[in-house]
């Protein structure tokens, strides 16, 4: 039998307010333990939540952004359930009346097609504390610092059909967040992370299977590894004549498998009733025109305008646009150099690799735009060849000079393109090589292209580097022919 898998994935935003969803304690990452926690956060008697506007109008322009269907009233409800990590008994989320409505995102798959999936809504919410198990010698320690921080709940339709559409639907989300400045994306201190929601059904057949639902998933790679082991998992389960039932599950990447937490609750287990220290969230379309005109240029937006008016491909385009900071340092590049091919090569290739390689990101490159804006431009006017170039790219990596001009300068990297100076050191070469001279002479035509490539290389190194390989190749092949 084939099998088709059907996933939606729920994405956990923690938006980036310096204060809390109902109080004014910090948000700031990384403070010791408990000591970010006021009273609202962990409901002591008395206190009531004020309502951060900083969130609203942040969750209000995910739903511009993803051309949803943004609620005139939305309300706050509590779900109670008990955890240690949840001081108060209950979290304040949005149930029944949530902020933003139905929206699409469109994601580009891996042979440059696109696919929109349907978002069915996203609602603001208070995060829950933290349970810490290491170092605790079999007991659990409770960080609470976290309750309380403003998270968006963005809730797919289960449109996905397999692990690399789930991975690219992540990733566009991600963009666009940060894009929007509404949250850092940072996936390995919490900031972003999902639940995703996993089924097998027979193909061709209209109805669900039952789904699985594997929490708190924090990396790209780790959605595409879960999916893909839950999905044998089901299958398997079923060709052995077993029934998947609905519940919880954990993925643990140090065994690439997920394990069953808990059977899942419906959502009168939570019972659900409005909040009553909360008033009905009211916006009118001032407000929501008002936020609209705050939106940045968008991935999408960006990717089209490279294609059309920059000329970059498809591929190219997409890449650089998917992060903010990447599609900003190509443009000063580009303003720099006036060549967006180079300029995308450059940071796609050298530069990228050069980050991964030092685990930098782009916004604390040690080069900078201008930079390297100005050592394409080198290349382009055939001030330094292509290795010249990889040489300055490094020294200024490494801090050894102001730009590109002066670490040319400062190493003698210019390229010789004076025909008497090339002639004088292909002449010499051939005079000191006379064996492959023999060689190339008596070879069959078909074959001199290749041993060619000897005589180049000891004319470049002669020049050290900097004589123009074009130039060289040229005047070789005639020197060398009209030995024949």
């Amino acid at each position: 039998m084939q099998w088709e898998t059907v996933i939606g994935l729920e994405v956990h935003v923690q938006l980036a307010t310096r204060s809390k969803i109902f109080s004014g304690a910090s948000t700031a990452f990384g403070a010791e333990p408990n000591t970010q926690a006021c009273a609202v956060d962990l409901g002591l008697p008395g206190v009531l939540p004020v309502l951060n506007e900083q969130a609203v109008a942040m969750a209000v322009q995910f739903g511009l952004a993803v051309h949803a269907d943004i609620a005139e009233v939305s309300i706050f409800d509590r779900k109670n359930y008990f955890y240690p990590d949840l001081p108060k008994g209950y979290q304040t989320s949005q149930m029944y009346h949530p902020i933003v409505g139905p929206g699409d995102v469109e994601i580009t798959l891996e042979d440059g097609s696109t696919k929109r999936i349907r978002i069915h809504h996203a609602h603001l919410e208070e995060d829950a504390g933290k349970s810490l198990h290491e170092d605790f010698h079999g007991m659990t320690g409770i960080d609470l610092n976290r309750a309380g921080t403003p998270l968006l709940e963005i809730v797919s339709e289960p449109d996905m059909r397999n692990a690399k559409e789930a991975a690219a639907y992540l990733k566009a989300i991600h963009s666009i967040v940060t894009y929007l400045g509404i949250s850092d994306g940072n996936m390995a201190e919490g900031s972003m992370r999902c639940d995703v929601n996993v089924s097998v059904r027979p193909k061709g057949q209209e109805a669900f299977g039952t789904r699985a639902e594997i929490k708190n998933v924090n990396s790209f790679r780790f959605v595409e590894r879960a999916i893909a082991f839950e999905v044998e998992r089901q299958i398997e389960l079923i060709e052995d004549g077993g029934k998947v039932v609905q519940e919880t599950r954990l993925f643990d990447p140090d065994r690439d498998e997920t394990r069953s937490m808990r059977t899942k609750e419906e959502a009168n287990d939570y019972r659900y009733f409005p909040c009553p220290d909360l008033l009905p969230v009211v916006l009118d379309q001032a407000y929501l025109d008002h936020l609209r005109g705050q939106l940045p240029e968008l991935p999408a937006d960006k990717r089209e305008r490279f294609q059309n008016e920059l000329g970059l491909s498809a591929y190219d385009a997409n890449v650089i646009s998917a992060s903010r900071d990447m599609a900003e340092f190509f443009e000063a590049v580009h303003n720099e150099c006036g060549d967006a091919k180079q300029a995308a090569n450059w940071v796609q290739g050298e530069l990228s690799g050069a980050l991964n390689r030092e685990n930098l990101s782009i916004a604390n490159s040690p080069i900078s735009a201008r930079q390297l804006g100005e050592l394409i431009s080198r290349v382009l006017d055939d001030t330094i060849n292509g290795k010249a170039a990889k040489e300055v790219f490094q020294a200024l990596w490494n801090g050894q000079g102001d730009s590109a001009d002066a670490v040319i300068d400062a190493k003698g990297l210019k390229q010789v393109t004076d025909t008497g100076a090339i002639e004088a050191m292909i002449d010499q070469v051939i005079a000191d090589s006379p064996a492959q001279v023999a060689q190339y002479r008596d070879s069959e035509p078909e074959k001199r292209g290749k041993m060619i490539g000897y005589f180049v290389g000891q004319v470049m190194k002669a020049s050290r580097g900097t004589a123009n390989p074009q130039q060289v190749n040229g005047l070789l092949k005639e020197k060398l022919d009209a030995l024949l």
